[in-house]
Order: structure tokens, then C-alpha cells, then sequence
């Protein structure tokens, strides 16, 4: 540990390790862990120098959620023919173009916003957009419009799939309890619950904890594979 902390005293302070040093931080205690000094003991220098490559806190904030937006997969463009590049063919041929590349970049976003719990609540309250972020957000409506999609189709197609992504993982991340607590809730709620009065809430808690369900499709993807699925509906019907 004392060789890599002077390896790291060593390395040139920048904006990118200052950065990454929060986004550490953050993870492991929230946001409420930020402080300049705190970022600056975890790099092993003074508070001060920071103020070389960071304004104050609000820019670190804005600069971390960039951080974690380049984390997300968003190379399944298409061009404009529709045909999506996917450095592989990932994906089921049948479904090519502007919704497995949806699909590939809502994926990616749903897991990266989880991997960094603080980063939902950031991601819908900051708005000076870093570069990462303005790259996220083009890809994604050059999606839909080089897909064929109107231009109020792709308004209202990019809003309601973010909106799927960030609900999800924000309603994931408000329950806070693992497996073994909820199974424990669970059977205490279902112990109190007048069962002949809510025989399918019952059932729903029982499937919850209980009872797998035939499918393995996760509530996340049930609903994206929902909302793609009547997204395109709605554009073969305007182009029809």
C-alpha cells in the first residue's frame, strides 16, 4: 500500500483523476462523501490543489456524471440506411437497426446508472451537460431519425425510453435491501395481510419472493421490449 500511494503521489494531478477519485467516493459513501478534502486525501495531496482542475463542488458534480456516462455502451449506431453497426453482429438479425441499437444503449445505461447508485438522482438534476452526456443523448435521437422515425416520434420515442431507464433503476435503488431482507418483509407483510381481501396482491408478493416466474425476461426488459415494440407500431402506421 505505502509503494502505491507514492506511485501515486507521483502520477500528475489532473482533471480526469480528480474526477475519478469522486466517482470512488461517491460509490462508496454517496454524495454526501464529496468534500474537497476528502477528494484530496484520497489522492494524497492539498484540498487547494484541486482548484487547479475543478472550479468548486458543483463542477465536480457535473463532471462525475459525465464520468459515468461515458461508461455506457452506445456504439450500436446505425447509419443512414437503418443498418446497425455492431462490431459483430451482436443482437438478432430480424430486430437490426434503430431498436436493438435502443435496446444495446438502454441495457448498458440501466446497468451503469446501478453499478454507481448516487448517479440517477445526478443524472435528472444537473444540467450542465458534459461532453459524454450531449454524445449519449445525440446517438441517441440519431437513432430513432436515421431509423426513419418523425421528428415528434423521436421527441416523444427518445423521452419515454430514458424515462424507463432512469424509473427502473431509480425505484431498484429506493428499495435498499438485499434478497434475505425483502424475503423477511415479505413474509411479514403476507402474514399481516388480509389474504381473502387481496388474493392477487398475495399472489403478486408470493411471485416476488417465492415463486420464479416461467420467464426469465427481467421487469426491465419486459417493459423496454413493451415500449420498443409499440414504438415501432406507431411508426409503421404513420408510414403507412
Amino acid at each position: 500500500m505505502p509503494e502505491e500511494m507514492a506511485t501515486a503521489s507521483r502520477t500528475p494531478l489532473s482533471r480526469q483523476r480528480v474526477l475519478q477519485a469522486a466517482v470512488a467516493l461517491a460509490d462508496a459513501g454517496g454524495l454526501g462523501s464529496l468534500t474537497m478534502r476528502k477528494i484530496a486525501a484520497e489522492l494524497g495531496v492539498e484540498a487547494m490543489s484541486l482548484y487547479h482542475h475543478v472550479k468548486n463542488k458543483d463542477d465536480i458534480l457535473d463532471g462525475i456524471i459525465d464520468v459515468v456516462a461515458a461508461e455506457i455502451d452506445i456504439s450500436g449506431e446505425i447509419d443512414i440506411s437503418g443498418e446497425i453497426d455492431m462490431s459483430g453482429g451482436r443482437g438478432d438479425p430480424e430486430e437490426r437497426g434503430w431498436k436493438s441499437a435502443t435496446r444495446l444503449r438502454a441495457v448498458s445505461a440501466q446497468k451503469v446508472l446501478s453499478r454507481h447508485p448516487w448517479a440517477g438522482m445526478l443524472w435528472v438534476s444537473r444540467l450542465n451537460l458534459g461532453p459524454a452526456r450531449m454524445r449519449y443523448m445525440d446517438v441517441a435521437l440519431a437513432t430513432f431519425r436515421n431509423g426513419g422515425l418523425s421528428e415528434d416520434l423521436t421527441h416523444h420515442a427518445y423521452h419515454v425510453v430514458e424515462n424507463h431507464v432512469l424509473g427502473y433503476t431509480l425505484q431498484l435503488l429506493s428499495f435498499g435491501a438485499d434478497m434475505d431482507d425483502l424475503a423477511e418483509l415479505g413474509d411479514q407483510f403476507l402474514r399481516e395481510l388480509p389474504e381473502d381481501d387481496y388474493p392477487d396482491l398475495a399472489l403478486h408478493v408470493r411471485q416476488h419472493l417465492v415463486e420464479p416466474l416461467e420467464s426469465e425476461e427481467t421487469e426491465f426488459d419486459f417493459g423496454l421490449r413493451l415500449i420498443l415494440d409499440g414504438i415501432e407500431r406507431i411508426h409503421h402506421s404513420m408510414s403507412s
